[in-house]
């Protein structure tokens, strides 16, 4: 089967300005002690597999400020038992996910990734389906923030590949820990930094200017689905199943080795044969796993499980 297409040649990419929002440092002179920074850390590693590294201690100690500020607690201690108290413990486990996460992403962030996607991969794996029964292609968005990873992709699949194919269905879903930005992502309105990278005919096509921002339309909605989600949690990983794309990108960098370990052995269990794995440039599986096959596109990597 013959696949060509000109997918990002031609695409009209323009950087207009973003509106970024800073949180503003707090006046409170409170700081974390050694002590409790080692009870803190070792309480988040075993909850979530983030590690905070010694010379991470201040952001970790603005971080939980936050939530002390916004609960008129009086310490880092007192927090800690506010957390772990049984009737609390899950609302306001989400809340300290959501205070020590990072959410910033926007639309087309890994342009050569999708390149990779919509010029090579997905046209593999349409061929080594075409003549079975089973034509679906399902792609996995871990750490998906508030969607715009995900629907990137839809919208490349839509222009792209579903004309071409339209005996195939393409599922996407997106994951994340962060119950906020998982709303976000099913509301699918966007501000001027989230579209600061998206090629001008995508936005017109696909979203329509609102007083609450630029609303993505139905059409590219239909093709994700959003899930609250653990990357620790070995329970609920097991449910994520044959996935033909995992991309989990900016993510093994907050874990520490054993970590790294256990998520990328879960995400090897989600894959397909023949599937591959996206994750972020400053990211490696050295040390980490040989279980995949390191493969090369132009201006990025996969990981292939073969």
């Amino acid at each position: 089967m013959e696949y060509t297409n000109k997918t990002f040649t031609n695409m009209n990419f323009v950087s207009r300005p973003g509106l970024q929002t800073f949180n503003s440092t707090s006046t409170n002179s409170m700081t974390l002690s050694s002590e409790s920074f080692e009870r803190w850390r070792q309480f988040i590693y075993k909850s979530c597999g983030i590690y905070f590294q010694d010379n991470k201690k201040y952001l970790l100690e603005s971080r939980l400020l936050k939530r002390l500020n916004s609960l008129k607690l009086n310490s880092y201690e007192e927090y800690f038992d506010y957390v772990n108290l049984g009737s609390r413990k899950t609302i306001e486990m989400q809340e300290l996910y959501e205070a020590i996460t990072i959410n910033e992403t926007y639309f087309f962030r890994n342009q050569p990734q999708q390149e990779a996607l919509i010029q090579k991969i997905i046209p593999e794996l349409i061929q080594a389906k075409y003549n079975t029964p089973f034509k679906r292609i399902k792609i996995w968005s871990a750490a998906s923030s508030s969607g715009e990873e995900a629907y990137s992709i839809a919208m490349v699949i839509k222009e792209y590949i579903q004309p071409r194919f339209p005996q195939f269905s393409f599922e996407i879903v997106g994951t994340d820990i962060s119950k906020e930005m998982l709303e976000k992502a099913r509301g699918g309105v966007y501000n001027d930094y989230a579209i600061k990278n998206l090629p001008l005919n995508f936005l017109k096509k696909n979203f329509t200017k609102t007083s609450r921002g630029f609303e993505i339309s139905s059409d590219i909605k239909k093709y994700a689905s959003f899930i609250e989600l653990n990357l620790y949690d070995d329970l609920k990983m097991r449910s994520m199943q044959n996935f033909d794309v995992v991309i989990c990108a900016n993510v093994l960098i907050y874990f520490d080795l054993k970590s790294k370990i256990k998520v990328v052995n879960h995400l090897y269990n989600a894959l397909n044969k023949g599937g591959y794995l996206f994750i972020g440039y400053s990211e490696t599986l050295h040390g980490i796993s040989q279980a995949f096959k390191l493969t090369s596109f132009p201006k990025t990597i996969g990981y292939k499980k073969e």
